[in-house]
């Protein structure tokens, strides 16, 4: 498994089993997914073109999020939310 895969694994890890789940209604799922991966220790910036970044080993991933899964952009990482399962999902940019 190449170094970007792994580390999607371990983000796609961090979503799936936070410390607290995503309530749509007491937090935006930027803010949420923002604190669920500094909570596992990533270090997450501002980045101009998208929601944020995550910055490991000089390189950065980029990610923007949706509450919807349609009609993402393919060039970005994104952090969706699903209503109809109650479910974080992680895709990666192509």
């Amino acid at each position: 498994m190449s170094q970007p895969a792994k580390l999607y694994q371990v983000i796609e890890d961090a979503i799936q089993r936070p410390l607290i789940p995503h309530e749509p209604a007491k937090q935006s799922l930027k803010q949420w997914a923002m604190f669920v991966l500094r909570d596992k220790g990533f270090k997450v910036i501002y980045a101009q073109n998208a929601d944020f970044a995550i910055e490991r080993g000089g390189e950065k991933l980029y990610f923007k999020v949706s509450n919807t899964g349609t009609e993402l952009d393919s060039k970005f990482n994104w952090i969706t939310w699903d209503s109809a399962t109650k479910a974080v999902n992680v895709i990666p940019a192509q």
